[in-house]
């Protein structure tokens, strides 16, 4: 692991932003940042915000060439939900759940 960024309480639930995230992982970080500004998903500017702040990690170590780097890891584990009550017919309730994650990105160098 050369460097890792981690997102918490981010306000989506991790099952909308896993098929974000493994379009990303295994990728190197310049096209990993090109597939993110190509998608049309709420996430993906929040994701390449979190990308970007891994790769500033990786420069502070010292790892200043990004075309080495790629995305090994990329994953959204489940934070804690919301529980909402919603007025329905009849003087009913309905539950509403609004779920949280914690993103994490980690960054390795490839070996040529």
């Amino acid at each position: 692991m050369v460097s890792q960024a981690v997102r918490k309480y981010y306000r989506s639930s991790p099952k909308k932003l896993g098929p974000v995230l493994e379009l990303i992982r295994g990728n190197g970080v310049e096209n990993a940042f090109t597939i993110l500004s190509a998608l049309r998903r709420r996430s993906a500017p929040d994701i390449a915000k979190l990308l970007k702040s891994a790769v500033a990690n990786a420069a502070e170590k010292g790892h200043s060439d990004t075309d080495t780097l790629y995305v090994k890891e990329a994953y959204a584990s489940k934070g804690p939900t919301l529980k909402r009550i919603r007025a329905r017919a009849m003087g009913r309730a309905a539950s509403r759940h609004k779920r949280m994650s914690h993103i994490t990105i980690v960054l390795e160098e490839r070996g040529l």
